[in-house]
């Protein structure tokens, strides 16, 4: 039998329900795989064996009260959870511990999960690498020689690992998509509003209301939508909380979903193994008895283009009264994400009013553009995982740097659309590579269902280091 570690959170909740195993039995499963693992991937940041059990102890069965009972889970050090550290991989924040749990993680521990700790990442989230002063580099199972992403990285190498059985990352930029793709589980970045995002650090306020998501992570989209789920719905502390209802599309309603796919954005070329997975993706969906023809909406780079006047110029100013006069502790990751905005002078505020209305008159124009293909499958990145601190590659003779290569997740977070990932192939150097489902906003159900319709044709593969 597969490494219970490794199976999917779905499997270990059976086996939970079923008596198979205990929670108690279950989290010292947990607690020996980062025992054995963590000191060579350093995915989690502040891990307790005692609280874990004393938790498991405690933990009930899973049932309809309790639907995630026993299951032994992480949360990205960026979400407050109450007597952990929420230091955002800074030494300006170095000791910082939560006090409160961030809604999410409430709803974790009412649907009966286990805290197994939280994970890293880089410096103010500002990276697609994590690594930091504080705890230093996550490392990929797949090649530790090679990153785990950013900013979930440490999420996404615990996960991928058996480590945890899945568990919570945020993303303004691609930060849950870009990691799994690189260590190939799945993950989801919903419509904001979806999973209530109250108590994240640093909020998710102004134009990050928008950009940024709390979402799931896991090694399969059936436990990516089990965890949607019990996390999303209404939250009426929360301005940005939306009260959609849980929806449950059909197979045959999914299928009358007209699908429009990209093997790139006609500005950044894509590794040949990169076309490749979103060709065979494809080529499942048809086989199905989905409709998945070519299309590229028009608008999506000028949707790329706002998107850094929020994350890269916003971001920056964001940030400016907190690291003002304690630039010395400032992390060379970090430093880099400041050197992207310093060649360009601080937003007026005419220039930001300009800028917001611009994004709604962007959004309007893409999700028009949408209406005949309201899901959209792309590559996730032009490249698979990158060696550490490498930040260009050569693609068919093209130089392509760091935050371009990234580009294909930033259009959904200016859309403020939901958008999965799901892996599918291999690169000859053993990389997973993943692809990207996309939708319209509060359609995240659609996404999950055509991404797990992918995901039936290829699936998580253990990597080397699990």
């Amino acid at each position: 039998m597969t490494a219970v570690v490794l199976q999917s959170a779905v499997q270990q909740l059976a086996l939970l329900r079923e008596r198979k195993i205990s929670p108690l039995e279950l989290a010292e499963e947990h607690i020996r795989q980062i025992e054995r693992l963590n000191p060579a991937l350093n995915a989690l940041i502040e891990f307790d064996p005692e609280r874990v059990r004393e938790q498991a102890r405690r933990a009930a069965l899973p049932s309809e009260a309790s639907p995630l009972g026993g299951l032994p889970m992480t949360v990205k050090s960026s979400i407050s959870a109450a007597g952990y550290r929420c230091e955002l991989g800074s030494l300006i924040h170095r000791g910082r511990v939560s006090t409160e749990d961030a809604a999410v993680v409430a709803r974790l521990r009412a649907a009966g999960a286990t805290i197994l700790g939280t994970t890293n990442c880089p410096e103010f989230l500002m990276a697609y690498e994590t690594d930091n002063l504080l705890y230093g580099r996550t490392s990929n199972p797949w090649n530790i020689d090679y990153s785990a992403g950013g900013s979930s990285g440490g999420e996404a190498a615990a996960i991928a690992s058996g480590m945890s059985a899945a568990g919570l990352g945020s993303d303004s930029g691609g930060s849950v998509r870009e990691p799994a793709h690189f260590t190939g589980i799945c993950a989801l970045k919903p419509t904001p509003g979806r999973v209530p995002g109250v108590g994240h650090q640093p909020p998710c306020v102004g134009p990050f209301s928008i950009l940024g998501a709390i979402g799931p992570m896991a090694r399969t989209i059936e436990d990516v939508s089990l965890l949607f789920a019990v996390l999303s719905g209404h939250d009426a502390t929360d301005p940005a909380s939306a009260p959609v209802a849980l929806r449950t599309p059909s197979l045959a309603d999914l299928k009358q979903i007209p699908i429009g796919h990209l093997e790139d954005d006609g500005l950044v070329p894509v590794t040949a193994e990169t076309r490749l997975a979103v060709q065979d993706a494809v080529r499942a969906l048809r086989e199905q008895g989905f409709r998945a023809v070519p299309y590229r909406p028009a608008s999506l780079e000028a949707a790329r283009k706002l998107w850094w006047t929020f994350f890269v110029r916003c971001g920056a100013m964001f940030y400016r009264s907190t690291i003002q006069g304690r630039e010395e502790l400032l992390s060379p990751i970090f430093r880099e994400f400041l050197s992207f905005s310093s060649n360009e002078q601080p937003m007026t505020g005419d220039e930001l009013l300009e800028a917001w209305a611009e994004c709604d008159l962007l959004r309007r124009r893409v999700l028009e553009e949408m209406a005949a293909f309201p899901i959209l499958l792309t590559p996730v990145c032009a490249v698979p995982a990158f060696r550490h601190g490498e930040r260009r590659w050569n693609v068919d003779g093209h130089e392509v740097g760091y935050l371009d290569a990234m580009s294909f997740t930033q259009w959904f977070n200016l859309l403020g659309a939901p958008a999965a990932v799901v892996p599918v192939a291999m690169s000859a150097d053993g990389l997973p590579i993943g692809v990207q489902i996309a939708g319209r906003p509060y359609e995240d159900e659609a996404v999950l269902g055509i991404a797990a319709a992918i995901e039936s044709a290829f699936g998580y593969r253990p990597p080397p280091f699990s």
